[in-house]
């Protein structure tokens, strides 16, 4: 009944959505097996993608020719970009997704793939010849092969929701566990453990009183995830701003006897930065109050997703609670919140191409590594499924550097210093974030996707085409000089010191106070020309604007990327026998040994390896 296929993915998550399109899209033959069809790169938690540095993930992944940015584009309900107030190196682009349309674009677009094939259906365990994956059981007793497979179980394996005293068996609220798969990949020498993360209260908004919330509004003119031609965004639904008080908090401590949590219930440990309600008033007692975010989960739901109020509290006192919260009096609920405790695998045992060290061709992807967010996890889902395919055309591993993208950044933080608790990405992770901004994906990976037979050639087209016009509009401001009497008055409603000679364009662009946007309407010379580009012009703008402003800075962080990639991609044999080198540190070459790092970079970045551990090394390999 099955062929053999070149990737089977397990799982359709954010993760195996992107895996199964990047192989598929590349050439394989591809299988992607999930338990439910109708829950498709579900957005089982909040209704978002992007945020803070996510945002920048999102657009990387559109930029090397996945379907997230598109897929958010299609189905956002706001667009706002954060941290504007800051740098560009700190802005990331946030969207509300309507969470039910979200689903069917993504089954849409998968359903139009090329060279996918879908089973639903409960994988069980994995097939494995003499050290290498073969194939996946399931259960319904097949027994379908392939020649690599990419494991993607979300919190699904051997999940456990809790609500209070309440625990049973689920992937999420309404799905079942998956079993099976954890205890075949112990049997051939894994390492697992627990973790869990939680989900909100959703109300019905018809019983919400808004007006007693803060409203806040969408981008006045919002931007797109993706560098394709997706939609513009016309209209947008509002979120919401509420507190919590200690009314509500000594409300919710009635529950704490009852709570997973503090009983003792729950084994794994959950995420620091997105904590549940209980924890945030047990860590920050000091704080009278906490922001709920009232976010719409759709264009044609009534549902919200109360974002900060996660919990496993009883359900009757997670009720109690919120309706002493303003604009939750006379609230009704569609579900509780709770907290799912699931099976992940250190990710330490990974490749840089998140193939296992164990067991050639399988790979994970998603919360099986021990990251959180949709974000995180459909850029691990792309870059397995891009490296299967390769692997399996014995092609070279496609590996992506922390100077070249968070996603390099991302990867590198799993498979080198590992996990303690549920991963989640922040702009302060990366040190080359001049770099890796929101607005240059296109420029920084479009070219390398294409190369390896992902990003089509519309798409290299058209970056090729922002190159050039950005080139252009950079050589124009240096040439342009402008005089006193066709520039004061600007300066004079901008604030900024007058100029008593003429100036340089790109000179006067240098100004805190002084945007492109300023004076491209106000010369007309300017004007005409970003009128060109037509649709693109506002893009070629902020670019154009991004690169006079801080190119001193972006020279200087090549630089020393550039300075740092001398010894970063010096190699290390995977049988280097650190034992042997007591000249190390007995913690170096404990740590050294168990990780196995494949570069000097690499190993800099393993937790107990010190500078001069490094030296060590250093010296060593150059005799």
């Amino acid at each position: 009944m099955f062929k053999e296929y070149d990737v089977i993915v397990v799982g359709a998550g954010h993760a195996g959505s992107e895996a199964a399109a990047a192989a598929a899209n590349m050439g394989s033959s591809v299988l992607l097996i999930t338990m439910n069809m109708t829950a498709i790169a579900q957005m089982s938690c909040n209704p978002a993608m992007g945020g803070i540095a996510k945002g920048q993930i999102v657009r990387e992944i559109d930029a090397l020719g996945g379907y997230s940015g598109i897929v958010t584009d299609h189905t956002m309900i706001q667009f706002r970009m954060l941290n504007r107030s800051k740098g560009p190196a700190m802005w990331s682009p946030r969207a509300q997704s309507d969470r039910m349309r979200f689903t069917w674009k993504w089954r849409q677009m998968l359903e139009q793939t090329p060279n996918l094939d879908f089973w639903q259906d409960m994988a069980t365990g994995i097939l494995t010849r003499e050290g290498r994956v073969v194939g996946v059981k399931t259960s319904m007793g097949n027994e379908i092969y392939g020649r690599s497979v990419i494991l993607t179980n979300g919190t699904f394996l051997n999940g456990i929701i809790h609500i209070g005293t309440k625990s049973f068996g689920g992937g999420r609220m309404g799905d079942a566990a998956a079993h099976g798969i954890t205890e075949n990949l112990r049997e051939l020498g894994f390492e697992s453990a627990r973790l869990k993360t939680g989900t909100p209260v959703r109300v019905d908004g018809r019983s919400i009183d808004f007006s007693k919330m803060e409203e806040q509004k969408g981008d006045a003119d919002p931007g797109r995830f993706s560098y394709t031609d997706t939609p513009k965004l016309t209209h947008q639904r509002s979120c919401y701003l509420t507190y919590t008080s200690p009314v509500v908090h000594d409300i919710l401590r009635l529950g704490f006897d009852d709570s997973p949590m503090y009983a003792g219930r729950i084994e794994g440990r959950g995420p620091r930065y997105c904590p549940s309600i209980e924890d945030k008033i047990d860590r920050f007692s000091d704080k009278s109050r906490h922001q709920l975010f009232v976010e719409p989960e759709g264009w044609d739901t009534v549902e919200y997703y109360i974002n900060g109020f996660s919990s496993s509290l009883p359900d009757h006192i997670q009720f109690k609670a919120l309706q002493r919260v303003p604009g939750f009096e006379n609230a009704r609920i569609f579900r509780p919140g709770y907290a799912i405790e699931y099976d992940y695998f250190p990710p330490v045992q990974l490749n840089y191409t998140l193939e296992t060290r164990l067991i050639q061709n399988l790979y994970f992807a998603g919360q099986i590594n021990g990251t959180t967010g949709y974000e995180e996890a459909a850029a691990q889902g792309i870059m397995a499924g891009i490296n299967a395919h390769l692997k399996v055309h014995d092609k070279s591993p496609f590996i992506l550097k922390r100077s070249e993208a968070y996603i390099g950044v991302l990867i590198d933080d799993l498979i080198t210093k590992g996990i303690d608790e549920p991963y989640r990405m922040f702009t302060s992770r990366a040190e080359y974030r001049i770099l890796l901004r929101q607005d240059n994906a296109d420029l920084r990976l479009t070219r390398l996707s294409h190369a390896i037979g992902l990003a089509s050639a519309d798409r290299l087209e058209r970056v090729r085409k922002k190159e050039k016009e950005i080139e252009q509009s950079i050589a124009l401001l240096g040439k342009i000089s402008v005089d006193p009497d066709q520039i004061n008055g600007l300066l004079t409603r901008l604030d900024t010191a007058l100029i008593q000679q003429k100036v340089k364009l790109s000179g006067l662009l240098l100004r805190p106070q002084i945007q492109l946007l300023d004076l491209v309407n106000t010369l007309p010379t300017l004007k005409e020309h970003f009128e060109q580009f037509k649709e693109t012009a506002a893009e070629i703008i902020e670019e154009t604007e991004i690169l006079v402003k801080y190119q001193g800075y972006i020279d200087k962080e090549k630089e020393i990327a550039d300075r740092l990639s001398k010894y970063e991609d010096l190699p290390l044999k995977s049988d280097f026998d650190y034992s042997s080198l007591t000249s190390l540190s007995f913690e170096a070459r404990e740590k050294l040994t168990k990780i196995k790092p494949a570069t000097i970079g690499q190993a800099s970045r393993i937790n107990g390896v010190s500078p001069a551990d490094i030296s060590v090394l250093i010296v060593f390999l150059s005799r």
